[in-house]
């Protein structure tokens, strides 16, 4: 691999920094909203390095939108079941939304749940098996929608009726830890110094390699008359534990189940996938793994254990974002030649595993113009002492925390997999130990670490204003 000098450029200029007049002694309204984005069933999966289509819907995916308004500040956060936003969809969508409702782009986020039973819709998988399609048949059976443009208009929807929904709430939030855990970091140190992820249950396994995020972050939402309308629930762990090929939101859907049992058939239920580049539900020690049904009815269960211990928020709503450019990772012309063959052989088992994975890195590679890649970190001040923060990406979950532990913020709640589908976002000691998720990563090593960075300027400056 060739990697130019790293040369992280951060955009210090704000792209949408807390409004001129104070919003503290405004009231806090909030509108939430829930579209249906389940592409017809036919459509391929995503996630794997293997063709899969899909056979049914065992849930409907959404988009789930919130929209914050307090004195001359608005901010909209759209959430999708989605194994990823590609940039083209985030860009579109976020103009629309700013067109549609005055919230400044700058203040518009649109992530992805990272659930595995979504549509593949962009990517070199997607770019490549859709064209063996359209040669072998004229046209793409797997493609009977234009999906991005289909999936742009719901999110712009949400985002509508979420700003149409909007009503003088309570707001109260906090964290708490999971138990029993769910979470567990899949890159292990084996008995010869390698790293390996999800090595299975196998004597030479040292220690997990990395460490877990166990903190449930919940933003509970009440209505004026103090009845339940919505929550935001954060956690960090793989959406990845459905499999099969019926359409789904994975663990998620079940958290909304169960929490509307308890709430009401008309209760919101958002949920962000905190950063788990590195974390899965696989426990080695244990002989069977848990099921989306048990995971999100366990997270459903610690939400409403800690709702009476969650402390009211009083609001001040500001947004700020900027933009860091990461280095992205360069090949020689000749292995962009032998990538261009292999990836005909994914999903054949004519390859290895990670030279299926290498092939599919490196074509996406040459999709992105320029040795670097612009990414956004932004952040949300929901009150003096509770932030959210927002990062492309997978992001591995020693920097999520890295990002927490600096924070001014008693409480900072940090999403992954914001606007843009840019793959692992590795640590520098990661890249080092190498595996799947760095041969999977597009950007250069020091990347990571400069989200960091930003993340903790803005917070900063968001704790200061």
């Amino acid at each position: 691999m060739i990697h130019a000098p790293l040369r992280i450029g951060l955009v210090l200029a704000a792209i949408g920094f807390a409004a001129a007049i104070p919003c503290a002694a405004a009231e806090l309204q909030v509108g939430m909203a829930s579209v249906d984005i389940t592409p017809p069933v036919g459509c391929r999966l995503s996630g794997y390095f293997v063709e899969r289509v899909s056979t049914a819907v065992h849930d409907p995916l959404q988009a789930k939108a919130m929209y914050f308004a307090q004195g001359d500040e608005r901010v909209v956060l759209v959430i999708c079941d989605l194994i990823g936003i590609s940039r083209t969809v985030s860009t579109d969508a976020r103009k629309r939304i700013a067109d549609a409702t005055g919230v400044p782009l700058s203040n518009i986020i649109v992530c992805a749940t990272h659930t595995h039973t979504a549509p593949l819709y962009f990517g070199p998988m997607r770019e490549h098996l859709h064209a063996m399609a359209v040669a072998k048949h004229g046209s793409d059976p797997c493609e009977t929608i234009d999906y991005p443009k289909f999936l742009a208009d719901r999110i712009v929807q949400s985002a509508i009726e979420a700003r149409a929904a909007a009503q003088p709430v309570k707001l109260h939030a906090g964290s708490t830890m999971q138990e029993p855990p769910l979470s567990f970091n899949r890159r292990y140190f084996l008995e010869d110094g390698s790293v390996r992820t999800n090595p299975g249950r196998r004597k030479d396994v040292v220690r997990p390699a990395g460490p877990i995020d166990p903190v449930v972050d919940v933003l509970f939402m009440r209505d004026a008359a103090g009845e339940p309308m919505g929550c935001f629930t954060v956690f960090s762990l793989h959406l990845d534990t459905t499999g099969g090929t019926e359409f789904s939101a994975d663990y998620p859907f079940y958290l909304e189940k169960s929490l509307r049992e308890a709430f009401g058939p008309r209760f919101v239920s958002v949920f962000g996938l905190g950063t788990c580049g590195d974390v899965n539900h696989i426990d080695l020690k244990a002989a069977q793994r848990r099921t989306a049904a048990e995971i999100g009815t366990a997270l459903a269960d610690t939400v409403r254990k800690v709702l009476p211990e969650l402390p009211a928020v009083e609001p001040d709503l500001a947004a700020a974002g900027v933009r860091v450019d990461v280095p992205l990772q360069s090949y020689p012309p000749d292995k962009v030649v032998e990538a261009r063959e292999r990836i005909k052989l994914v999903g054949t088992r004519k390859l290895e595993f990670l030279e299926e994975v290498e092939a599919c890195k490196i074509v996406d590679l040459q999709t992105r113009p320029g040795t670097t890649v612009t990414l956004e970190v932004q952040a949300i001040r929901l009150g003096r002492d509770v932030a959210i923060v927002t990062l492309p990406g997978e992001i591995f979950v020693e920097l999520g925390l890295a990002v927490k532990k600096a924070s001014p913020f008693r409480q900072t709640i940090v999403v992954e997999l914001a606007n843009d589908a840019v793959a692992y976002v590795p640590t520098k000691k990661a890249f080092a130990e190498g595996g799947y998720e760095t041969v999977n990563s597009r950007i250069q090593p020091g990347g990571g670490e400069a989200l960091v960075d930003a993340a903790g300027q803005l917070l900063s400056q968001l704790a200061s204003n």
